[in-house]
Order: C-alpha cells, then structure tokens, then sequence
C-alpha cells in the first residue's frame, strides 16, 4: 500500500510539488505552522488516495456492466441488458462526483502550499528585516561620515609626502639664476678681450692668389684633340 500511495502523488498533477515542501526543515518555518501544514498535507493526501480508489474501483464495475449489457443483448435479454446499462449510468454519476471530490481536494492542497511558502517568506523578510536594522544601528551615518573625513584626511597627507619626496635635492639649485649670470659675464669678457686683441700676421698679409701664367700654352695634336672629343661625347652620352 506504501508504494501504491507515494507512485500515485508521483503521478498526480499539482500534488508531488508538495512532496518536497511536507520536508521543509523547521528553521525555515515555524514549528506550529510546520505541524499544521504537515498534518494537514497528509489528511488530504489521504483523502485523494482513497477517492482514487474508489474510482478506480467504481470504473471496474462501469466496465463490467457494460459487458454484462452485450451478454445478454446477445441472448436476447433485453430487459437485463437495460437494468445493467441503468447500474452504469448509477456508477458514471458516481465517479463524477468522485472527481469534482478529488478536484476540491487538489485545490487545497495548493492553497496549502501557498500558505506555506508565504509563512516561509514572511519568515524569512522578517528575519532580514532584523538584520538589517542591526547593521544600520552599527553602521550610522555619523560613522560613515567619519570615516571619509578620515580617508580624505590619510589621502591629502599622503599627497603632501609624495611632493616632499619628489622636490630634488641639488643643493646648488636655488643659485642656478645667480651661475646663469657669471656665466654670461664670463661670455662677454671673452668676446670683449677677442675684439680688443691685436691683428696677427696672417690676419695683416693679403689674400695670396693664383699667379697668372706667362707663357703660351702647349699646342695640342690633332690626335690628342680628337681623343678629347672623342671622351667629350662619350661623356655627354652617360
């Protein structure tokens, strides 16, 4: 009977959701309301399991007064054959009340799983709810507001000891106005004393030229001539 009863909420459209909530574990719901629920689930599991029954057991007759119709229409017995079909139409009436029974049935169990999944859900926004009023009690905006006063207050002195520590430490540094202007000095009085200074001997001699040629140049021979031609137009030809 065991097996029979847990393959039928298997197969029962609706009813094996609530197979998995009958185990929800009481820290999820509160004890009273668990017991309720549970109790509850199982008398009404109960009561479907049996209704099946029944009309399982009520079609088994429909089918066999239906046969019981055809046997004696078959021997001529007309008036057996009508009293059988009238036990059917008794049994038909009755299965469906059956399933209208069944059908109220299933309906609540479903509004027994809402109320228990909303029970849960109650439960746990409540708890959230106090946690999160703890939080806030320990974590005030007064709190908050300190502690970005205080990081702004870590991040401006960090910002003061990085440019402390990247200010160069040439001692010589602060006098490079005062070295630019000897130095310049020092310029002028090197171009002062090159002005100043006397004209050397090869600034007094004179440009020194090339002398002009004094004699006729050498004839050239008409072969000589013809070669130079010659490469003058090779020349000309590259």
């Amino acid at each position: 009977m065991g097996s029979t009863f847990d393959g039928f909420f298997e197969e029962t459209s609706g009813i094996a959701r609530l197979r998995h909530t009958t185990v929800t574990s009481e820290e999820s719901v509160p004890s009273k309301v668990l017991a309720d629920f549970r109790f509850c689930a199982s008398h009404l599991f109960r009561l479907i399991f049996d209704a099946t029954c029944r009309e399982e057991h009520i079609q088994r007759k429909v089918d066999a007064m239906v046969k019981e119709a055809k046997t004696k229409m078959g021997k001529g017995d007309k008036k057996g054959a009508l009293f059988a079909m009238k036990r059917k139409k008794l049994y038909e009436a009755e299965i469906d009340k059956i399933q209208n029974v069944k059908m109220t049935l299933e309906t609540q169990v479903i509004n027994l799983e809402s109320a228990a999944q909303n029970a849960e859900t109650f439960k746990a926004m409540q708890a959230g709810s106090k946690t999160m009023a703890k939080i806030r009690s320990e974590v005030g905006i007064d709190e908050v507001d300190d502690i970005m006063d205080s990081i702004k207050e870590e991040m401006e002195a960090a910002d003061e000891i990085n440019q402390a520590i990247a200010q160069p430490v040439d001692p010589l540094m602060a006098d490079e106005d005062e070295l630019l202007e000897e130095l310049q000095e020092l310029e002028n009085a090197d171009l002062e004393a090159e002005l100043l200074a006397p004209p050397t001997k090869a600034q007094e001699d004179p440009l020194s030229l090339p002398t002009v040629p004094t004699e006729a140049l050498p004839n050239v021979s008409k072969a000589e001539e013809d070669d130079l031609k010659q490469l003058e137009a090779e020349l000309a030809g590259l």
